[in-house]
């Protein structure tokens, strides 16, 4: 692992937040203030090919990074933030129905966050 991947790998696993690259750039910039943004893409990427990170893709957002330890994402539909959850686990439900093997699922649910929720009044 290049010392930008350990950077980058603790970053993700450390932080309480979803972050974007470019969030991540700004981080590894205070160890490392040579780094470039591209060197950040490269080694997600890397880190991700390798199954050692989480990407958070939502529409209309920039992808976010995530641990792997499994869990479940609660996103809300109004201001974009992402919030860890954990319901049950779904594989073998999902082995039965589909009855066969697959890759993974990546499960979000979209609702009004408490903050937006007091704000639009419902």
């Amino acid at each position: 692992m290049t010392k930008y991947e350990k950077e980058i790998y603790d970053i993700i696993n450390t932080s309480p937040e979803h972050l974007t690259a470019e969030q991540i750039f700004g981080r590894v910039q205070e160890k490392y203030p040579g780094v470039v943004l591209s060197t950040i893409y490269n080694n997600i990427k890397r880190l991700w090919d390798a199954g050692l990170i989480r990407r958070v893709s939502i529409d209309g957002m920039p992808d976010h990074y995530d641990r792997i330890k499994r869990h479940d994402h609660l996103v809300c539909k109004c201001c974009g933030k992402i919030a860890d959850i954990t319901f049950d686990d779904l594989t073998a439900s999902l082995h039965q129905s589909l009855g066969e093997d697959f890759l993974y699922y990546d499960l979000k649910v979209f609702y009004l966050c408490p903050v937006c929720r007091q704000k639009s009044g419902k």
